[in-house]
């Protein structure tokens, strides 16, 4: 049997340093949260490597492993827990190459069933479907369908991340249908109550589909 669905918190594609850590902080203790990927698509190396060592020694505190984004020379630079890589980044093998056997490595798949099914026999230790929803943080490379995520947990046992949208009120279809992840940006930073509230709405949603 699977293990239940957890939230992937995703950091915005910018924000200040100080404050952010901060809220972090507040997030990581507000409820379940699998792990933190750096996404700095507006920072420069200096910008992703500050952020690294900022925010690692918060993350280790909760026992939350730090992903980076994009750049697994930096990844293994700052000494974060795995890298995810998409179509325009580095590809599995040198990914895998420069953070080590033991770090996660993560691939985005966008709508391709042929796609995750090579990182996945490649040794990818999870796979990333969306979006699922329409999103302000990117322009998405794809949209998937929900099937595509009922699809793979019938049939696979490589972890599964669904991305793209997701919020408290939309994510209990992904939920039911298999998702082993959610990946939330919007849905925990932008929250109107803050970044704690969208955390432990989110853990509720993702219970509250998982019992149904």
């Amino acid at each position: 049997m699977r293990e239940p669905c957890r939230l992937y918190l995703i950091t915005p594609p910018a924000f200040a340093l100080d404050p952010f850590a901060e809220q972090l902080e507040a997030a990581l203790h507000a409820g379940d949260v699998a792990c933190l990927q750096l996404r700095l698509k507006e920072g420069d190396d200096d910008a992703v490597r500050r952020a690294g060592e900022r925010l690692k020694p918060i993350c280790d505190a909760r026992d939350v492993p730090l992903i980076v984004n994009d750049r697994p020379d930096l990844a293994a630079e700052i000494g974060a827990d795995g890298v995810h890589v998409g179509a325009d980044d580095a590809g599995y093998a040198e990914a895998r190459a420069r953070v080590g056997a033991d770090a996660t490595v993560g691939v985005s798949c966008y709508d391709s069933r042929h796609l995750a099914m090579e990182a996945a026999a490649s040794g990818a230790d999870y796979v990333a479907f969306g979006a699922f929803f329409p999103t302000e943080t990117k322009t998405p490379r794809a949209r998937a369908d929900i099937h595509l995520i009922k699809w793979w947990h019938t049939l696979m046992v490589v972890p599964c991340v669904a991305i793209g949208g997701i919020t408290a009120e939309n994510c209990a279809p992904l939920v039911a249908n298999g998702a082993d992840f959610l990946a939330v940006i919007g849905g925990v930073w932008s929250h109107p109550e803050g970044p704690e509230a969208g955390v432990r709405a989110i853990n509720r949603a993702i219970a509250s589909a998982g019992a149904s």
